[in-house]
């Protein structure tokens, strides 16, 4: 098993971001830092549009992303709902 990861800045902008990525990935793991946020997850990590939008109360393109994105790991599979991050075997 591979591990994927994505580490965001720490900030207000993040935080609705974070919960929809914990609420959505019950099997990542969210590490919490003073300047950062790392999330790591066994294989598959998937950010949906819908869940940060649902949080944030306004529409939101997954490109926003980018503007607090530290780094990450894994295949990156993207489209208009949904930032996937994989480890394909």
């Amino acid at each position: 098993m591979s591990t994927v990861f994505i580490a965001l800045q720490t900030n207000e902008d993040t935080r609705p971001i974070i919960e929809a990525i914990a609420h959505d990935n019950p099997q990542a793991v969210v590490h919490r830092q003073p300047a950062m946020v790392k999330i790591d997850a066994p294989n598959r990590l998937v950010i949906r549009r819908e869940s940060i939008e649902e949080r944030l109360g306004r529409e939101y393109d997954l490109q926003e992303l980018q503007i607090n994105l530290i780094t990450l790991s894994g295949h990156v599979d993207e489209d208009e709902d949904a930032f996937t991050l994989t480890w394909n075997s």
